[in-house]
């Protein structure tokens, strides 16, 4: 991390909020976890008081399973957020160029910039046609927040190849891929994904997740990875999420429907767009954004102004969450 860099930086806006009273859609985890969660935490207590095992099989295995690659390509992390950071960490040096989509998750440019980077925002829907020559990295977040759609299979691994070719890194950002059937680009050459158990396993306390890559690429991660990079919960917790299919079987189907019957009910007061994840971004037109999300607040439900993200400015996104729990939202809504 650049020195020079960190004292320029400035904290990015999220969503989410503590407070119980309101019902939350600024966040777009699920509100479901898997069953036996609560125990498989619980019975972590005393394991938690030794260190850890810092090479994580159990945990490394259930990972490469559920994204399909090879145990040895999995890098434990904090949070997909973590992950992201080492990427950038092995592979972007102090005036490096990188190519980072909008809007998107505003953490890339930030985790950019912190390491003495130079973001070269691109539309997100026109970066998979961007020349990564020149660049030092490129991100792509699949599906992408906060507009939640997915791109293309072959397109993607299509620019992953052009990436490698390039001798520019690309991050894939893979956080609410497990919300879909498409494939991970983990254990591609010259790709590291980002994974988290935050959005599709409700975990956003626990700060679990992992980084995959391959070749030199996924030895840069080991070794810069920190000691101990998660705690026993999170490595417990998360082994025994990542094992259930038939959990992120139903939460897909779940999502899906739910979503499509908040789209279609939407449309007559919003601009809807396409989405391939737990959320939906809504444009509310020459209404105030701010004012909606207001009015939402002092009726119990949190949404999240999405002019926060480059590129909107007439925007909020909400999240998918139960059939009961959508029909709150869209009954605040109505009406604009």
């Amino acid at each position: 991390m650049d020195p020079d860099s960190v004292r320029g930086a400035e904290r990015v806006p999220h969503g989410g909020r503590d407070d119980p009273d309101l019902l939350e859609f600024s966040a777009n985890t699920n509100p479901r976890t898997p069953p036996g969660t609560r125990e498989v935490y619980a019975e972590s207590f005393d394991p938690s008081r030794s260190y850890p095992d810092d090479d994580y099989p159990a945990f490394r295995r259930a990972a490469a399973d559920f994204a399909d690659c090879d145990p040895e390509a999995v890098v434990p992390t904090a949070g997909g957020l973590a992950a992201l950071r080492l990427a950038f960490a092995v592979g972007v040096s102090p005036g490096d160029s990188v190519l980072v989509p909008y809007p998107s998750f505003g953490e890339y440019a930030r985790e950019v910039r912190l390491q003495g980077g130079d973001p070269a925002f691109v539309p997100h829907d026109e970066l998979l046609d961007a020349d990564p020559a020149g660049h030092a990295a490129a991100v792509v977040c699949n599906p992408n927040n906060p507009t939640g759609d997915a791109y293309d299979a072959d397109a993607l691994r299509e620019f992953a190849a052009r990436c490698r070719d390039a001798g520019t890194l690309l991050v894939a950002d893979e956080a609410f891929l497990g919300f879909t059937d498409r494939p991970s680009l983990a254990g591609r050459s010259g790709v590291v994904v980002a994974r988290s158990l935050t959005k599709l396993f409700g975990l956003p306390g626990l700060r679990a997740g992992f980084a995959a890559a391959t070749g030199e690429l996924g030895a840069d991660l080991a070794t810069a990875r920190r000691a101990w990079s998660l705690g026993t919960p999170a490595a417990r917790v998360g082994a025994h999420c990542l094992c259930q299919s038939a959990f992120v079987a139903e939460t897909r189907q779940r999502v899906r429907r739910e979503r499509n019957r908040m789209a279609d009910a939407l449309r007559g007061e919003f601009g809807v767009h396409p989405s391939d994840a737990p959320f939906l971004l809504l444009d509310v037109g020459e209404r105030d954004p701010a004012e909606i999300v207001a009015s939402a607040r002092e009726q119990g439900v949190a949404l999240r102004d999405a002019t926060t993200f480059r590129g909107l400015d007439s925007h909020v996104r909400v999240a998918v969450r139960t059939p009961d729990e959508n029909d709150r939202l869209l009954e605040v809504l109505a009406g604009g």
